[in-house]
């Protein structure tokens, strides 16, 4: 997390506007891309933090993630949309976890897609740090790394 903090402590100092997106990312599609990119235009600096492996498995069971969570990293590090991309927290269950992160970052902007869950917590703890939950994409059920990965 020490990249982090420095990058975000830079950003302060540039007076910035910081989005923050989170997600597992496993296997890159299009809809990513697309929330990737309006996550982008609603502010200056895009971080993206990204599931750990072990969190994966447990939110989306045996077989997952696909890509473990360097490839998934280099891979959002390669899109042009975003400043830095970071392995949330193996503790990352609770609002606590995700409070301490959001203090850490102190996002302006925490971007989601429409079919997000828990958005009322998570709007709920960006008041706290005085941000905001901005849903930048709406959610296309056609596309989803699980349908891809069943068609294989």
């Amino acid at each position: 997390m020490d990249k982090v903090k420095t990058f975000v402590k830079q950003a302060r100092a540039d007076e910035k506007t910081i989005v923050l997106a989170t997600g597992v990312f496993d296997v890159l599609h299009a809809e990513h891309k697309k929330f990737l990119m309006k996550a982008k235009q609603v502010g200056d600096l895009l971080i993206v933090g990204i599931e750990s492996d072990q969190r994966v498995g447990s939110l989306r069971g045996v077989g997952r993630p696909v890509n473990n969570e360097e490839k998934r990293l280099q891979q959002l590090e390669l899109q042009a949309e975003v400043d830095l991309a970071f392995i949330l927290p193996q503790e990352f269950n609770s609002s606590a976890d995700h409070l301490s992160l959001l203090e850490l970052i102190r996002p302006q902007i925490l971007a989601v897609s429409s079919h997000t869950p828990n958005l009322e917590n998570k709007r709920r703890l960006m008041e706290k740090i005085g941000g905001e939950v901005r849903v930048v994409h709406l959610h296309n059920p056609e596309v989803s790394t699980t349908k891809i990965l069943k068609k294989y």
